[in-house]
């Protein structure tokens, strides 16, 4: 039983880092600042930094959804793994981004809901600015994604009035600029996205006995890291034309403002221990400085897309988790 839960944990890596490949990589590949695999070996690298440097307070988050008795516990995070796994496939087929946070958060009470009720989640709020079960992750889920488009269009609109008068040879700042934001983009991608898998694993060794209380090995860190950065190298190419073409056609400039204010936003979560996705912020990002600079070339069809996948993420997960619980428990 551990086993199988361990599998599908990292399963849920691997198509996190295959999902999420498109936001550190999108903007620098599709403006030619880097070549598609040089991309991908500064992503992995960076995403193994920051699963090894921030800390582990989301996994510690994602760890305290769940209010299941031991016995249970397994059985419910192998039925919230598979949930997750089966829509982050499903979502990755249709070439659409995928909350990694909804999808988590969403198989987790799914699961723990149909096997005690509402007394089986952690619904739990706020700490001051620190998430604590479910409302308190979808209030930051909501957060930061909302504040992504506000603070892109502000920032593009005050950079682009700056940069009027920039002599053309700019722009090779410029795409260096890019480069160092989709570093820091992946470093902090790898901060977060990395933790959920964490979050599972830890509490799989909780519940089986082999952790006394709830802490996360450096072993469980390296392998949660790994799966992402396997998963990114993978490379999720139509998510990657979705994020640098399909919302809105960057460029050097529109690249560097929206990787520098998702790599801000999702940093900050990290540090907080908000299990946000790092695709929620990024493509409002990048939506909110297509508005800066040209709204009507804003293809809004395909946000109207995405925002969909995003609000049907979590009941969708939240299912899957719930009707493959029964099976898990016979297995059990």
């Amino acid at each position: 039983m551990l086993i199988l839960v361990i599998a599908l944990a990292v399963a849920f890596g691997l198509t996190n880092g295959v999902h999420d490949a498109g936001n550190a990589i999108a903007a620098p590949i599709v403006t030619r600042a880097l070549r598609p695999q040089s991309a991908l070996a500064l992503a992995a690298a960076c995403h193994i930094a920051g699963a090894l440097t921030v800390g582990t307070a989301v996994a510690a988050t994602i760890a305290g959804i769940v209010s299941v008795p031991d016995r249970d516990l397994l059985a419910v995070l192998g039925a919230a793994a598979l949930g997750a796994v089966a829509w982050s496939l499903f979502t990755l087929r249709l070439g659409l981004p995928c909350s990694s946070g909804h999808c988590l958060v969403g198989a987790l009470a799914g699961a723990a809901l149909a096997d005690g009720g509402g007394r089986a989640v952690h619904w739990g709020g706020l700490v001051g600015i620190r998430p604590v079960g479910v409302v308190g992750s979808l209030l930051w889920l909501v957060l930061s994604s909302a504040l992504a488009v506000p603070l892109a269009i502000v920032t593009m609109r005050g950079a682009r009035s700056a940069m009027r008068r920039a002599p053309r040879k700019a722009v090779v700042p410029v795409r260096r600029g890019e480069i160092l934001t989709s570093t820091t983009l992946a470093f902090a991608h790898g901060s977060n996205d990395s933790q959920k898998t964490m979050g599972m694993l830890a509490l799989a060794l909780v519940a089986s006995r082999h952790l006394s209380t709830f802490k996360v090995p450096l072993w469980v860190v390296l392998v949660a890291a790994f799966a992402l950065t396997i998963g990114t190298s993978l490379g999720g190419w139509r998510v990657v034309r979705t994020l640098g073409r399909g919302i809105y056609p960057i460029h050097a400039f529109e690249g560097l403002v929206s990787q520098g204010i998702s790599s801000a936003i999702v940093l900050i979560a990290s540090l907080v221990g908000a299990p946000i996705s790092t695709t929620d912020v990024v493509a409002p990002a990048v939506v909110g400085v297509g508005v800066g600079e040209r709204w009507h070339h804003v293809r809004w069809r395909v946000v109207e897309q995405i925002a969909l996948a995003w609000l049907v993420t979590l009941p969708m997960s939240a299912a899957l988790a719930a009707a493959s619980l029964p099976a898990w428990r016979a297995v059990h």
